[in-house]
């Protein structure tokens, strides 16, 4: 008796397919953009050119490298420890696990603190809890004669913050480690900035999504989120030159409690600004004038 032998196509490799099947495999509504993030970056290639050349075949171990990525993926590694890239303002920043993941509703307070920085001339700013350095490097690159001052308690993270000052030509930007104000010494400022952990400790978000792998230090703050804002607030006047001003980033719910805090450190032209989703994110205050 004879049988017919069927012989099996064999499976596409194209970069069109690999992202069919990532797109498949991972879940998400940003799932076929998150494959394609990860192929570019395993390939070293942009998105635009992926879509190019949607029938090239990535080699072997570029292919095993990618499914590695895709695996991670899908048990919850956010995209920019995968790529170990995260775009900020109009900066390309490179994170680690070490560091928080650079948001885009972070880029509010770069704005403000833009808005009270003259444009030239020379003034001294502070970003504390510095991280990736993003808050710092950012308006570093948008206020090139002011003199910056990063810190950051995690050597681990001032380590990160270094390099993408290096790498990014921002020359004038310092890094002291140390809690908050810690290591100021007796310097005064024109301007302070902070995107502290304000999250509660018990909250659930916590063991959700990307948070899982973020660093637990630079998240959560204390019963009600608030105990580093505390902190700060309790040294920043006198780190401050009269009429220098203090940002703060906190929760979409914070506003009115960090309003009073600044208020009742002493500090005036107390106000809070919303987000692009309508939510108050960042607080701020001025010293009052130093009297004579």
């Amino acid at each position: 008796m004879a049988f017919a032998v069927v012989v099996k196509e064999r499976e596409p490799h194209t970069i069109r397919a690999l992202i069919d099947a990532a797109n498949a495999r991972l879940a998400g509504v940003e799932r076929r953009s998150e494959a394609e993030i990860l192929l570019a970056h395993v390939l070293g290639r942009s998105r635009s050119w992926l879509f190019a050349w949607p029938e090239l075949e990535p080699t072997t171990e570029q292919r095993a490298a990618f499914a590695r990525l895709i695996e991670a993926r899908r048990h919850g590694e956010p995209i920019a420890y995968l790529t170990g890239r995260r775009g900020f303002w109009t900066l390309e920043l490179e994170v680690t696990p070490a560091v928080l993941i650079p948001r885009p509703e972070t880029e509010l307070l770069v704005e403000l603190a833009l808005a009270r920085l003259p444009l030239d001339g020379e003034v001294s700013v502070a970003d504390l809890g510095t991280g990736s350095g993003a808050i710092a490097l950012a308006i570093a690159s948008e206020r090139p004669q002011a003199r910056v001052l990063a810190t950051d308690a995690s050597e681990a993270a001032l380590a990160v913050a270094r390099g993408n000052a290096q790498r990014l030509g921002l020359g004038k930007v310092d890094f002291a480690q140390g809690n908050w104000c810690a290591p100021l010494g007796e310097r005064r400022f024109d301007l302070m900035v902070s995107n502290p952990p304000y999250i509660a400790s018990g909250d659930p978000h916590l063991a959700q999504g990307d948070l899982r792998f973020e660093p637990g230090s630079a998240l959560a703050s204390g019963a009600d989120g608030l105990d580093a804002i505390r902190c700060i607030l309790a040294e920043a006047p006198r780190h401050l030159v009269g009429r220098g001003w203090l940002l703060l980033e906190h929760g979409h719910d914070q506003a009115a409690a960090v309003r009073e805090l600044l208020t009742a450190h002493a500090f005036v032209e107390v106000g809070s600004t919303r987000d692009a989703a309508g939510h108050e994110r960042v607080s701020f205050g001025r010293r009052p004038p130093v009297k004579v």
